[in-house]
This record gives structure tokens, C-alpha cells and sequence, in this order.
């Protein structure tokens, strides 16, 4: 029975095992390590809590501290030099496939661990068991898939298993979640969303919108995005097993201000991608109707502008400056649409000045608005009377 194993599966038997097993595995690094332990999102029950590090040890032998650590370090240095894993940085090839090496080589970085793996687990069983023998609890794994499934079947299984977390996490989501995809949200990083049904990685597909809303423990946010992660903790919470802390705020609008007032700017920050998102329709319809004018007028500029399509959708300072130089150009043919360009970057810097009064913040949202709708351009006029109703 030890050679054949307990249970005597057919290869397809095989493999649904192996998927079951690791899509456990994801469940605990998106609910547990990712959402629960990195960034507070919401409370698990101590027991649940407890199966997950019980697990996390047995299939991948990573210690909860150091996750937590790395990933908030990768927030807080994003596409920078110190940043664990940018694939804008080191290149997407080596993030892909070598992320699980730039993982255990930031682990060991103990500046790290100390200044970002507060808040984590720190009772006798991290300290004696899960950190103390990392190496035992993949051993005891190895064994019972063995026992269970056969030394051939049991091997396979346990090799997908060690193999799943490095490659999905740290290599796809860690490499191409900043690299390749789409994005909902302008944010300063270079994050993606691989594809909108997050399913395979337990809802990390869905990174960009986990940039835009940090502690956010519902990763989708468009209708037509799925979040498996989010559809595990909602049955944790229905058990009373979980508790949700923090989802992305949702914007609310009321009548249009005369003025825009201090209750307006907490709305417009708090509320900031997706500001941007709006923003981002209204300079695409501003270039569609320049567009079409420099087409019947200036065809060569009309073709230049339509090179530039791309980007226009990328705030100037995430451009190469070559880039910058043939924008700049080009916008030099459209009045308005350099305004609607130029005052984007301003909109932008109502979150991003930490050193001024909110008094003065209200003042500059205040002359944005007037300067919008006394442009004359119909898209940013009707931008600006809809910044007045959010609250």
C-alpha cells in the first residue's frame, strides 16, 4: 500500500488533486498572507487563521513576517531601485521566472523584515514551529502525498505544489501584474490587470485595481470583473468566520456645489482614480473632436496627432523624454487639447502636496474649476460641473 499509495487514482485523479491542493494554497496567500496579514483588510477567525499558516507552512515554507514585509515594501518603494521585484526595474525576464529567487534574497534582508513585518504573527508556534523549521513542514508534505497517492503520483503532486506559489506569485503576478495588461486606474506605478476574471491566482490577476485601493479585501471593480478571493472571504463572513474591514470607496454625488468647498476636496482625493478615470473620457473625447478638425483642415497634424493616441493616455512623467519631447509637439497643434493635457497634471497635484493647508487645496480646486469651465471646452466644462457633485 506505501508504494501504490492510499488511494489508487487515475492520472486525470492525479491531477484534479494537484489542482485542488494548490488552489488551497492560493486561497491562503490571497486571504491570509495577502489581504488579511499585509494589509489588514479584513479579521479572520483564529481558527481559520491558524489552517492557513498551518498550510502555508506544509506547501511552501514561507514564514508569515517575511511575506507581509516584502509586499509592503514593494508598495512602499513600487518601481524604484529598493522595490523587491520591479520587472520596470530589473527586466520582466528575470522577475518571471527568477522572482522566487529575489524573494528569498530580500528575505534575508533584515532591515526589512524589522521596519515592515510589524503586526504579524508572534506567539510560540511561529517562533518554535512555522519560522524555527521551515524545511519540516514541506518534509511532512512530501511524505503524505507519497503515502496518500504513490511515490510517482505523490512526487508529481508535491512538485506542483512547491512549484505553484513561485511561479504564479512571485513570477506572474510579481513580473508580468507589472508589465503587461490592462489598467483601470491611473496610478504612479506600472501596475496591470492580467485579465478581469481573477480565478487561477484566487483574484491577484486583478493587480492594478489592488494598486489603486490598497487595503481594499475586494480586488475586482469594474461589473464584469470576478474576484474568487473576495468570493471566499464573503462565505467566510456569512459563517462568521471573517470579518471585512476595508473594500474600495464608491464614489456618491449629490447636487452641484456653487463652489467647490472643503467637503468637495476630501470627496475628489479620497475619491482619485477614479476622478481619473473620468478625466481620462474627457480628454478622449477632446481628442476626438480635435481629431476630426485637424483631419479636414491640417491632414499631416491630424496624423501626428493620431501617433501620439498612446500617449496622451500616460501622465508626462512616466513618458521617456524623447517621448515627452514629440508629445509636447504635437499638443502644440491643439490648443485644447494641451489644456485638457496640462491641467490633468494640475488636477493631480491636489493629492500629491502634503505641505500646504487644506484651506489653500480648496482654493486651487476652486481656480481648476473656474479655469475649466471658462475654457470653452465642452468636455472639460462638463467634467468640472460633475467634480462639483461628488461628496
Amino acid at each position: 500500500m506505501f508504494f501504490s499509495g492510499v488511494f489508487d487514482l487515475p492520472w486525470w485523479g492525479c491531477v484534479v488533486v494537484a489542482l485542488v491542493l494548490t488552489h488551497i494554497t492560493i486561497v491562503a496567500v490571497t486571504v491570509f498572507l495577502h489581504r488579511h496579514q499585509a494589509h489588514h483588510a479584513l479579521d479572520l477567525h483564529p481558527v481559520v487563521s491558524h489552517f492557513f499558516r498551518l498550510w502555508l507552512w506544509l506547501t511552501t515554507g514561507m514564514v508569515t513576517r517575511e511575506w507581509a514585509a516584502i509586499h509592503r515594501k514593494h508598495h512602499a518603494k513600487v518601481e524604484t531601485a529598493e522595490d523587491p521585484h520591479s520587472p520596470q526595474v530589473l527586466g520582466i525576464s528575470r522577475v518571471l521566472w527568477g522572482g522566487v529567487l529575489l524573494y528569498v534574497k530580500e528575505s534575508r534582508n533584515r532591515e526589512t523584515i524589522e521596519r515592515y513585518g510589524h503586526g504579524t504573527p508572534d506567539d510560540w508556534l511561529e517562533h518554535n514551529v512555522y519560522s524555527r523549521f521551515v524545511k519540516l513542514g514541506l518534509t511532512l508534505m512530501g511524505l503524505a502525498d507519497v503515502i496518500l497517492f504513490g511515490i510517482v503520483p505523490g512526487a508529481m503532486i508535491f512538485l506542483t505544489q512547491i512549484v505553484w506559489i513561485p511561479f504564479w506569485a512571485a513570477g506572474v503576478i510579481n513580473g508580468i501584474g507589472h508589465y503587461w495588461g490592462y489598467r483601470n486606474w491611473s496610478t504612479r506605478d506600472a501596475s496591470t490587470n492580467i485579465v478581469p476574471w481573477g480565478i487561477l491566482i484566487g483574484g491577484e490577476e486583478l493587480h492594478n485595481n489592488h494598486h489603486a485601493y490598497v487595503t481594499s479585501a475586494k480586488l475586482s471593480n469594474k461589473w464584469y470583473e470576478f474576484d474568487i478571493g473576495w468570493m471566499y472571504i464573503r462565505m467566510l463572513e456569512m459563517l462568521g468566520l471573517a470579518k471585512v474591514t476595508r473594500v474600495a470607496p464608491v464614489p456618491r454625488f449629490g447636487s452641484p456645489r456653487p463652489t467647490p468647498d472643503l467637503q468637495t476636496l476630501q470627496a475628489v482625493i479620497t475619491h482619485r482614480y477614479a476622478v481619473m478615470a473620468q478625466y481620462a473620457k474627457s480628454l478622449k473625447r477632446t481628442y476626438a473632436a480635435e481629431h476630426e478638425v485637424l483631419r479636414r483642415t491640417a491632414p499631416q497634424d491630424a496624423r501626428a496627432l493620431q501617433d501620439a493616441e498612446s500617449w496622451l493616455q500616460h501622465d508626462d512623467v512616466r513618458l521617456r523624454q524623447a517621448d515627452q519631447m514629440k508629445l509636447a509637439a504635437v499638443l502644440g497643434k491643439s490648443h485644447a487639447l494641451q489644456t485638457v493635457y496640462s491641467m490633468r497634471r494640475e488636477l493631480m497635484a491636489l493629492w500629491e502636496r502634503s505641505a500646504i493647508s487644506r484651506e489653500q487645496l480648496v482654493r486651487q480646486l476652486q481656480d481648476w474649476c473656474q479655469r475649466a469651465e471658462a475654457s470653452g471646452i465642452r468636455p472639460l466644462v462638463e467634467f468640472s460641473q460633475r467634480l462639483r457633485c461628488y461628496s
